[in-house]
């Protein structure tokens, strides 16, 4: 569900396809006056939370007459499938769509803004930051969120007081200090875990360590800067070079580990520290599922030299279909249907809230955190005000792209080789650098 989906197609191909999915129309600015149900409206989604979208759903037509068609289809094979029904021209009004997806499918003019409903927009001010601006593509907001979640970093506490520490590290320089301990007193061979295989997680994986180190992939005008030293990616990339070469803190089968096998060999407690997305907590601490449970802990994102506590965050959202906006009752249907399920319904943020308690899918909404049943929720295996902050402190990811698909294998490449010892960090990200801004101007 948090995955940063490499296109499944190549750009000729998703350009032609493009073409033939015709020119995006936008919807005029709209009012409800009484919704009109001569059409029903159609949603698609992928196979999440299914009996949980159903109720939902039966409470929105309850509410407004407005009848719904559902449909569903599996992860795996969602972008696919929805890339078909978009060239297709098949019914299709509202649907979820991946941050990761964005910029392809409005480039396509498969979907349309919907900020000229200023009811919808009015939900920003209790959305986090990055969840609005992960919604958002040249200038234009293209729908409300439903789920949210990032990267953190999480200790286990045991590992932490039996190496005579208080207190979890707060900088990359104090990870460094006290996993050198660690390994000095035989605690764990390497303290800190990072999977950084070529998988569609990495890009989270750097993305939080550029961030925390104070640098971006990307300016806001989407020129590459993560070749320079302190605003770019090169501390962050040295960080690991050094914790793998250096201090050994870091195996160098790292380029080798991905995601769920690193959060495997962290449960099994072979590792003091690991970077995971924070929706693991859960089965982290979850007796049935893991070795440590009861002694992981959320810390915030260790800080470089020129940086904060950020971390990298990653959402999705409701969308309307560019076909859509071109019938204005229609448009006005679905864009009532965006708020029931993105907005409130009833008064009240009722699907984000409904969505958390049935599969654990965090929210995007700041209002959620004072809830009780969801403090409560979150404070049984986490720290509801850690995750509050941290959350709070989530950047969307700057490299979501058309072109992200050609660029990230390359960019991952770079960032082994350096890890490995091939050759070093600045010409690694200044390999990654030069493609970015080359396929940046070929589109």
């Amino acid at each position: 569900m948090a995955r940063l989906i490499k296109p499944q197609i190549g750009r000729r191909e998703f350009l032609k396809s493009s073409a033939a999915a015709g020119a995006m129309a936008l919807a005029g600015p709209a009012r409800f006056a009484g919704a009109q149900a001569a059409n029903p409206v159609t949603l698609h989604t992928w196979s999440a939370a299914v009996d949980t979208v159903q109720s939902h759903l039966n409470a929105f037509t309850k509410s407004t007459g407005i009848p719904v068609n559902y449909g569903n289809s599996p992860w795996a094979q969602y972008r696919e499938g929805m890339v078909t029904k978009f060239v297709g021209g098949a019914p299709l009004d509202m649907m979820w769509v991946s941050d990761a997806w964005l910029p392809e499918w409005a480039e396509a003019g498969w979907i349309a803004p919907i900020d000229e409903y200023d009811f919808l927009t009015a939900y920003n001010s209790e959305a986090e930051d990055f969840c609005t601006d992960s919604m958002t593509y040249n200038g234009r907001q293209y729908g409300l969120t439903y789920y949210t979640d990032f990267m953190a970093f999480l200790y286990d506490e045991s590992k932490i007081k039996e190496a005579g520490f208080d207190a979890p590290p707060a900088t990359w320089d104090e990870v460094v200090e006290q996993s050198l301990v660690m390994k000095e007193k035989g605690i764990a061979e390497f303290p800190m875990m990072l999977a950084m295989a070529q998988e569609s997680w990495l890009i989270e994986f750097m993305s939080s360590l550029v961030y925390s180190h104070g640098g971006r992939f990307t300016d806001d005008a989407g020129k590459a800067i993560m070749q320079h030293d302190k605003d770019g990616a090169v501390e962050a990339l040295q960080w690991v070079v050094d914790a793998v070469n250096k201090h050994g803190i870091v195996s160098p089968a790292c380029v080798e580990t991905g995601e769920l096998s690193g959060l495997k060999a962290f449960a099994s407690g072979n590792h003091a520290f690991a970077m995971v997305a924070k929706y693991r907590l859960r089965m982290l601490n979850d007796p049935a599922q893991s070795q440590i449970a009861g002694n992981v802990k959320q810390a915030m994102m260790p800080k470089g030299a020129n940086g904060d506590h950020n971390t990298v965050g990653w959402m999705r959202f409701h969308g309307m279909s560019a076909q859509t906006a071109k019938d204005k009752q229609q448009a006005e249907n679905t864009a009532k249907l965006i708020e029931w399920f993105g907005g409130k319904s009833d008064g009240a943020y009722t699907f984000q809230k409904l969505l958390f308690l049935d599969i654990g899918a965090g929210f995007g909404v700041k209002p959620l955190f004072d809830d009780p049943e969801i403090q409560a929720s979150y404070n049984s295996y986490g720290d509801v005000e850690m995750i509050k902050a941290q959350q709070a402190l989530a950047m969307k990811k700057d490299v979501v792209t058309p072109w992200f698909g050609e660029w990230s294998e390359t960019n991952g490449s770079a960032w082994q080789s350096a890890i490995l010892g091939n050759t070093d960090v600045k010409s690694a990200v200044t390999k990654s650098a030069e493609l970015w801004d080359e396929l940046k101007d070929s589109y």
